[in-house]
């Protein structure tokens, strides 16, 4: 009994300092709660007290405040100041610059989902669709990649002036200036829809939208200086660069060495203080054409002639300079990894510029710095994903084209179970973004410059980018390896390295940034209490300190209870009120892994401290942590705002799933690799206490979603709404077109198809050719004239679609490639097997149904789709009974009448073979529908309704075609 009473007051005592925690109660107030529970349970057994008494110790140690900061504050003070490395003015304001937004709530442990349900999903105005729909839709159809890249290794004078003309230059600029003053939103799809066309046009439009003095300006210039140069820029009139990267300063862009020295100089024919300047800028994109050039460098001003000698070294500032001014040098062009938009070097020695070419004046002397984290923040959030939304966008498209339509083995290369491990990532990934770039673009349109928030889709959107572009060769293979105009897949791969370098290297970002600046951005009382270690006024900072200290810790002490109890009973239930059947358990295990986190950086923080800075590895870990929970909420909220489709789910369950999987990874080895083992450990079972329970998806699911991934329009809404994201076009003489084409093609005759290749499979038909079997075929009366033309139509398309291009040996010129099916040779691939073998076998008294001459031995043939299923089923002609199914399956291209009664040897090759067709078929078989491709041969030992053996047509037909060829001869 007295054991029993001793285990439920120690139980008591647990329970309600988790309840204490678990409340968020106050210093005060839990610790009074806790002291009354150590006295009452005494009363349960005086036992507890041995539990019992260090709880009140401990409280009545935070009540006192003279015993808590003796015993607790100025030790911890003490221990963290020494601990925390000196930190710089450039690193304090690095660490403080931009916003923060839903990410914080993610850090914080504890999302606010009714906040989450209430931002407003990004939408584009009548005047932004309008936008894209006109001007996107027709500077896109004025660009061709491979010309741009082989050609002119720029964009066309045309093209140049078209973007200049229409605003594209401007899209950020306000309208009072000239600009669109366009959303994030439409930004970024505009910017995609270029992309989707070609990366130098993209690259070209993208800089002066994102990193460039026009945002610089508009944020921080003057009035004149903004009256001075905005419309011009809005325009196209001035064309600028920014010149921040040199041969010494890359990822560490705080280094630069570049310097301008405040003195007086001769400006204009006046004695004006300014600065004398000296920078060696390099991979600067549009230096090479730039008006105007924005420049960061360290400014100095030795004899303090700005009015303060006690104040020399001003730090980074930003100035903006005219590209024609004196001394300013414009170099040769640089050549990134094979893109010829336009990428230069920026020079000067001892040039003197006056101090109101500092971009906001004199009073923004040292705040560049400040300045280049906010705005490269907007750029990397909006530009750098736009670019790689479409490039994964475009190989969703052209990839699920050829997966459909190239066959290896007897069926599509899609319905192999290694490619769809491929295509199933394309295809989630491919959904993530696009769901990452909305909830992205809904936190920039909000305003706010939040930087954590877009250095997450820097790094999460280029690298999910190179990994859907490498799954899209694998699967393309050699069609993907061959340049020229017909390749859809090389440029995008050309231009992954582009993209995971600029504006802030991947690696620096994921290691580096995401949770350095989070920490300091997200959490919400670390960057204060690293003021106060770092005040110089110690005795009021240690009387804030402890104030902020103990708040910190009930904060951690919260999250820690949260995580501890969600290990046990699952995550919090709380969601947004739109969370259906199929999202809400993604809610709760999302509100569970935020809390996890949230006690594990604090555990990273506190004991780590300054180290942190330099276990990268560490870091990256829980930047990979932090960045996909806020990619599953972005999945979340994108397919609410969906089509909820079965085929969106799947697309959607894969993308969660993997997220999940990839935070849980990321806190397995993050605690595998912590050096303090006992915490590790503790903090290990706390948030996972029965070890692993994320699961990558299932083969099953990702085979449901690789066939998915070939379908279109109602069987997969993702893949039209994909349509209406970039420049889709079906042109079969398009390098994207070309494919997509083919595929359109053989969706609307893919039942025939299927049901042909089958019977072709199994050996149905005689002859040596693919038009020797659609000849047979038709002959037969298996399938219709119409139905034939269908076949060798959509052959001549899928074969052409599959070409590589070919150059000459130089490798200057593109060579015409031949296609020996299309309707014009198609009928120069008929061969006279069947009328040799008729004959032969007549020769030798045996009959064509005869199977005695039939191989016995067992081959790869016998199982013609090598253990996979083909799809599709059709009515063949003998099977069709209504007129309606018969002009269903018709589709003439009409002949050239003009042309035949002007030259009969050049008459149209169709009209020609329907004129064969017709002649073979008023002999006798029964068809249903009009002539054909003439290509139809005939097949010894089948006989039309009247009776008459199809051999001897055969040899009709053939006479025929030897006829035609004596003319050309």
């Amino acid at each position: 009994m007295a054991i029993g009473l001793f285990i439920l007051a120690v139980i008591i005592q647990l329970a309600v300092v988790l309840a204490i925690f678990l409340l968020s109660l106050s210093r005060v107030t839990g610790s009074i709660v806790a002291i009354i529970t150590v006295i009452v349970t005494a009363f349960i057994s005086p036992w507890s007290l041995v539990l019992g008494v260090p709880i009140a110790l401990l409280c009545l140690i935070l009540l006192i405040a003279p015993i808590r900061q003796a015993l607790i504050t100025k030790p911890v003070y003490k221990a963290l100041s020494g601990a925390m490395p000196s930190m710089s003015d450039t690193e304090r304001e690095a660490l403080d610059a931009g916003t923060s937004w839903w990410e914080k709530e993610l850090f914080m442990g504890a999302p606010n989902w009714d906040t989450f349900a209430n931002y407003p999903y990004p939408e584009l105005s009548e005047r932004e669709q309008s936008f894209i729909d006109n001007e996107v839709e027709t500077l896109c159809a004025m660009l061709d990649e491979w010309e741009i890249t082989q050609d002119y290794k720029d964009l066309t004078p045309q093209t140049w002036q078209f973007i200049k003309a229409n605003g594209f230059l401007g899209l950020i600029i306000p309208q009072e200036y000239g600009g669109l003053e366009f959303s994030s939103y439409a930004q970024s799809r505009v910017m995609s829809k270029i992309a989707s066309r070609s990366s130098t046009a993209a690259v070209s439009c993208m800089v002066p939208n994102s990193l460039g003095p026009g945002e610089l300006l508009m944020h921080y210039g003057t009035d004149e200086q903004k009256q001075r140069w905005l419309p011009g820029l809005a325009k196209g009139e001035e064309v600028p660069c920014f010149g921040l990267t040199g041969p010494e300063a890359g990822s560490d862009a705080g280094a630069i060495p570049d310097t301008g020295v405040v003195c007086y100089g001769i400006h204009e024919g006046e004695h004006t203080l300014g600065m004398r300047m000296n920078f060696s800028k390099r991979w600067i994109t549009l230096a090479p054409i730039a008006t105007v050039v924005g420049l960061a460098f360290k400014m100095h001003d030795p004899e303090g002639l700005l009015g303060d000698p006690s104040k020399t070294d001003y730090g980074i500032t930003c100035a903006l300079i005219p590209a024609d001014h004196e001394g300013v040098i414009i170099g040769p062009r640089h050549y990134p990894s094979g893109s010829p938009f336009m990428n230069g070097t920026v020079d000067g020695t001892d040039v003197f510029i006056p101090l109101d070419y500092i971009i906001g004046g004199v009073e923004n002397a040292g705040r560049g710095w400040r300045m280049l984290m906010e705005c490269l923040g907007v750029g990397r959030g909006i530009s750098l994903p736009a670019l790689s939304t479409s490039a994964s966008e475009m190989s969703y498209l052209s990839v699920s084209a050829f997966a459909k339509v190239r066959e290896q083995f007897k069926i599509s290369v899609g319905k192999f179970e290694g490619v769809q491990d491929a295509t199933s990532r394309m295809a989630s990934n491919t959904y993530m973004l696009e769901a990452f770039r909305h909830l992205v673009t809904c936190g920039l349109n909000q305003g706010g410059t939040p930087s954590v928030m877009t250095a997450m889709a820097k790094y999460y959107a280029t690298e999910t980018m190179r990994e859907v572009v490498n799954d899209g060769m694998d699967v393309v293979g050699g069609r993907a390896i061959q340049m020229g105009p017909r390749n859809f897949l090389a440029s995008l791969y050309q231009s992954i390295p582009v993209s995971i370098t600029v504006e802030g290297a991947n690696i620096l970002t994921r290691s580096l940034m995401i949770f350095g600046q989070g920490a300091m951005r997200c959490h919400p009382y670390l960057f204060d209490e690293l003021q106060l270690l770092q005040s110089e006024d110690k005795k009021d900072a240690l009387k804030q300190f402890d104030n902020l200290f103990f708040k910190h810790l009930g904060y951690t002490f919260n999250r820690g209870a949260k995580a501890f109890v969600a290990g046990y009973v699952g995550g919090s239930s709380n969601a947004p009120s739109f969370a259906d059947s199929f999202t809400r358990p993604y809610y709760k295990h999302i509100n569970r892994l935020s809390a996890g986190f949230a006690l594990t950086a604090d555990m990273a923080l506190g004991l780590l401290a300054g180290d942190l800075k330099r276990k990268e590895m560490m870091s990256g870990r829980l930047a990979d942590i932090h960045g996909h929970l806020f990619i599953a909420t972005a999945i979340l909220q994108f397919y609410e705002h969906g089509s909820k489709s079965e085929a969106e789910r799947l697309h959607a369950e894969v993308a969660l799933q993997n997220s999940l999987y990839t935070i849980q990874e990321a806190f397995v080895a993050f605690f595998a690799n912590f050096p303090n083992r006992m915490a590790a450990n503790v903090v290990s079972f706390v948030t996972f206490p029965s070890g692993r329970i994320f699961t990558p998806a299932s083969d099953e699911l990702k085979a449901k979603l690789g066939d998915t991934f070939m379908d279109d329009h109602e069987a997969n809404p993702f893949r039209d709404y994909l349509k209406t994201m970039v420049y889709y076009n079906t042109d079969p003489d398009d390098v994207t077109g070309r494919m997509e084409h083919a595929y359109q093609t053989l969706l609307e005759v893919e039942p025939l198809w299927q049901k042909f290749k089958k019977a072709e499979h199994d050996d149905s038909f005689e002859g040596l050719t693919f038009e020797d079997h659609v000849v047979h075929a038709s002959q037969s009366g298996v399938i219709t004239e119409s139905e034939a033309e269908q076949l060798i139509k959509y052959n001549a398309l899928r074969f052409d679609s599959l070409l590589t291009d070919v150059l000459d040996e130089h490798l200057l010129h593109v060579q015409e490639r031949f296609n020996p099916h299309s309707l014009e040779n198609a009928v120069h691939q008929l061969t006279d097997y069947a009328e040799l073998k008729s004959a032969a076998q007549a020769q030798n008294g045996i009959s064509a149904d005869d199977n005695s001459i039939k191989d016995t031995e067992s081959t790869g043939d016998d199982n013609p789709a090598h253990g996979y299923e083909t799809d599709g089923d059709v009515k063949m002609a003998g099977e069709q009974s209504t007129v309606e199914e018969v002009k269903a399956q018709t589709d003439f291209d009409e002949a050239n009448p003009e042309a035949e009664a002007l030259d009969h040897r050049s008459r149209d090759a169709e009209s020609t073979l329907s004129e064969r067709m017709s002649y073979n078929h008023s002999r006798g078989i029964d068809t249903q529908l009009d002539t054909d491709d003439g290509r139809l041969n005939a097949h010894s030992g089948h006989e039309s309704s009247e009776g008459e053996n199809v051999s001897t047509q055969g040899s009709k037909w053939q006479d025929g075609l030897r006829r035609e060829e004596d003319d050309k001869a």
